[in-house]
């Protein structure tokens, strides 16, 4: 493993939060405000690696398609996913890119359309879970299922949503032109939004399927298959709690692998909750990986030298 290469994953609401309207502008200055603590990653002698979350942008892209159903055919999920990848790929690029010529660097950044194998016999496809997109009213819902063979599920009483699968990822196929980016001193955004999920089929051939790929699961695979040291995951805390929001909550420095299962299996992460990125860690360091960092964007950096996060190592 190398120390000073660094995998960092985005949340999908890093760059779009729900209290915003969704504007490019927006957008373009909250990443503009991400890079900023990614130039101080760089400044510390790391190199790295980008990964991020696409939920809130896919979601609207989905929106778009389910209101002009009637006059334009809908684009597949697979698509879908990879035109948030292109899209966001391209912010975080150009902001990174000025906010390091701001700060006198010269580096290089470039953004992959991303493929991630899946199996499609992953049982995730007999039972589609994951919801994506905006709300629906149950006769909004009832027509775009009849029109598109989309499923919806009511969800907490806020209307429907569409759900897909969220299969487990299997591969990730642009491993190679990563490694090559990496060797030329290119910094790589990558796997965005999970990666676009593709199945083989008996020939070899590969094919969009509509599902979505856990971000922080394909990010913790594409960290130990770069040889990452560490493995950082953004998200809207500082530290992992024990008890979140109980009396008895209490925060986590550092846990070791055995200590996060058993936490894990005491119930103290749940899905909704710390319980992928917690999963995600563990995958990582089972594939070899040396340490992963749950922490806040802002304290990403005071996170890689030990001085915030919660850090779970092998």
């Amino acid at each position: 493993m190398d120390q000073q290469r660094v995998l960092v994953a985005f949340g999908g609401n890093a760059c779009y939060p729900p209290n915003i309207k969704g504007t490019a502008e927006e957008q373009f200055s909250l990443i503009a405000q991400a890079c900023e603590h990614l130039v101080r990653i760089l400044q510390g002698g790391y190199r790295l690696v980008l990964t991020h979350g696409n939920g809130p942008v896919v979601g609207n892209i989905l929106f778009r398609m389910a209101r002009t159903a009637q006059e334009l055919e809908p684009m597949p999920m697979d698509v879908c996913v990879a035109h948030s990848q292109g899209g966001m790929g391209y912010m975080l690029q150009q902001s990174l890119l000025n906010a390091m010529r701001s700060a006198g660097m010269t580096d290089s950044v470039t953004s992959i359309v991303t493929q991630v194998e899946v199996d499609a016999g992953d049982p995730a496809f007999a039972n589609p879970t994951k919801p994506v997109g905006k709300f629906f009213s149950a006769a909004e819902a009832d027509k775009l299922s009849q029109g598109t063979g989309w499923q919806f599920v009511e969800d907490s009483g806020r209307g429907y949503r569409r759900v897909v699968a969220s299969p487990a990822p299997r591969r990730i196929l642009d491993v190679p032109a990563i490694e090559a980016l990496l060797a030329a001193g290119v910094i790589p955004i990558a796997g965005g939004g999970g990666g676009i999920p593709v199945v083989r089929d008996g020939a070899g051939d590969l094919h969009g399927v509509a599902a979505v790929i856990d971000k922080d699961f394909t990010s913790a695979m594409l960290a130990a298959e770069l040889g990452a040291g560490t493995l950082v995951m953004l998200t809207g805390v500082e530290r992992v709690a024990l008890d979140f929001g109980k009396p008895t909550q209490r925060f986590l420095d550092q846990i070791d692998a055995a200590e996060a299962r058993r936490h894990m299996r005491d119930g103290q992460f749940p899905p909704g909750s710390m319980g992928p990125k917690i999963a995600a860690a563990l995958q990582y360091l089972e594939a070899g990986g040396k340490t992963a960092v749950i922490t806040s964007l802002d304290r990403a950096f005071d996170a890689l030298r030990g001085e915030a996060g919660t850090r779970i190592v092998a």
